[in-house]
Formats: C-alpha cells, sequence, structure tokens
C-alpha cells in the first residue's frame, strides 16, 4: 500500500487516495493512469495523445511531471498533436503523414521543414 501511496503523490493525487476514478476529472484520471502504470516501473513508456482536452496550466504541470520521470531514467514515445508539449518534452521527433516517415531529427528542424508544416496545416500555409 505504501509503493501506491508513493505513485499517487508523484503525480499529485494522494489526497484523491480514497475517491474513485469516476470522481475524478479528466487530468486527474490521466494521472492516475499515469500513477497504475509507473508502479510497474518501466523503462519504456509509450503513451498517446496525453495532453488534449487538458488546461494549459494542467499541460505545464503535465510537462513537468513527464520530465521527471524522463530524468528518472525512463524512455518515453508518444504520440501528441500538442505542440508545445512536443516541443517541451522531445530529443528526437518523428513525423508521418499518412503512414509514411516524412521528416525525423530535432524539433526546430523538423518543425521548420515546409513538407512537415504543409502535412500538419495544408499547402496554405507551408
Amino acid at each position: 500500500m505504501r509503493e501506491a501511496r508513493r505513485w499517487l503523490e508523484f503525480t499529485g493525487l494522494a489526497d484523491k487516495a480514497e475517491w474513485l476514478p469516476e470522481d475524478l476529472n479528466l487530468h486527474q484520471r490521466k494521472f492516475l493512469e499515469l500513477a497504475r502504470a509507473l508502479a510497474s516501473r518501466p523503462r519504456l513508456c509509450c503513451w498517446t495523445k496525453c495532453f488534449p482536452g487538458l488546461t494549459p496550466a494542467e499541460i505545464d504541470g503535465a510537462i513537468r511531471l513527464i520530465r521527471r520521470i524522463r530524468d528518472d531514467g525512463a524512455t518515453i514515445v508518444f504520440v501528441e498533436h500538442v505542440m508545445r508539449a512536443v516541443w517541451a518534452l522531445t530529443d528526437r521527433i518523428v513525423v508521418l503523414d499518412h503512414g509514411q516517415v516524412i521528416a525525423e531529427g530535432a524539433a526546430d528542424d523538423v518543425m521548420s521543414r515546409s513538407d512537415v508544416v504543409t502535412a500538419f496545416l495544408g499547402k496554405a500555409h507551408a
């Protein structure tokens, strides 16, 4: 039980330890899922769309938490469209368009490419 409390504290949910998941808001449920995953001490974490639906302040908190997980030695692979989070968290980006890799590398290099901008925003913005 002490180990479970540790992960709830890590994710900021210790004060909700007695709550049922359906009584938590979206942000808290996402962090509960994270606490459950971290309890297994993974070396690789794969997440999809962690940030949609979160407020800017919640995104900031999630970014800080994910940095802590990474700093503790876990490798994190995630699929994400919230670019502020992608920029803040990635060492390397791989961009797919219709299932094909169109770019990979550092965020600044990849996101400045016209084919990447076109894939995300359309030709009018490239």
